[in-house]
């Protein structure tokens, strides 16, 4: 995983869980706790103790309400994903909440130069933040990166039957974030045209029951 992509890994942690619903990996401190443990490389906090307190679980889930906030923004003209259609922030408090939590950590360049290697420019963070500013400053620029870059373009929400994750289009073809959503968006379309198929019959049956106009008028 990227850096960039880590703005989409966190939106996601909101997905469909596979029964009509909505699951929130980061709804528990534990969660959370797992879910960085996983990125620890990405978040600059690599050989640190971190501790998932209620502060840091507060501000990690309000950046990804923002971060999904923005996601919407970027997918239009087409609809946001259906677990953001009625809690989206602000687009002006969405982007200051970002530029705020990216700047919890103060950054400066750093040159390394190694034998038979190109040189590589890095930002490092300026003094020792604690860990946890670390972290939410990581997010907010990843997002910052991802939404000033060329992933924003191919950026979507998936249209699948209740479905609220958004994705990278990777190739042409790709419809969906996942092939089980294509499969469970295929079915809903096969039980869909069956309705219609069965419903036609009787909508046309129903029709010759009561016919209008001047022929159907009795005296």
């Amino acid at each position: 995983m990227t850096a960039t992509r880590l703005a989409l890994d966190l939106a996601v942690t909101l997905r469909h869980d596979g029964h009509g619903g909505v699951a929130d990996d980061l709804a528990h401190p534990e969660g959370l706790a797992d879910w960085i443990r996983e990125r620890v490389s990405l978040l600059d906090c690599a050989g640190q103790p971190v501790t998932v307190d209620e502060p840091l679980h507060t501000a990690v889930r309000d950046l990804r309400a923002a971060v999904r906030s923005l996601f919407a923004r970027a997918v239009r003209p087409g609809p946001p994903s259906s677990a953001d259609a009625h809690r989206l922030l602000p687009e002006r408090g969405a982007v200051q909440r970002l530029n705020a939590a990216a700047a919890l950590v103060p950054t400066v360049p750093r040159l390394s130069w190694e034998p038979d290697a190109r040189p590589a420019l890095r930002l490092h963070p300026a003094g020792s933040p604690p860990p946890a500013d670390r972290i939410v400053a990581a997010l907010a620029r990843a997002a910052l990166t991802f939404l000033d870059g060329p992933d924003r373009a191919l950026l979507r929400a998936c249209p699948a039957p209740r479905c609220v994750r958004y994705f990278v289009k990777d190739h042409a073809r790709q419809e969906w974030c996942t092939p089980s959503c294509g499969n469970r968006a295929r079915v809903a379309r096969h039980h869909e045209r069956r309705r219609e198929a069965r419903d036609a019959p009787q909508a046309q049956s129903g029709a010759a029951d009561h016919p209008s106009g001047p022929r159907g008028r009795r005296s």
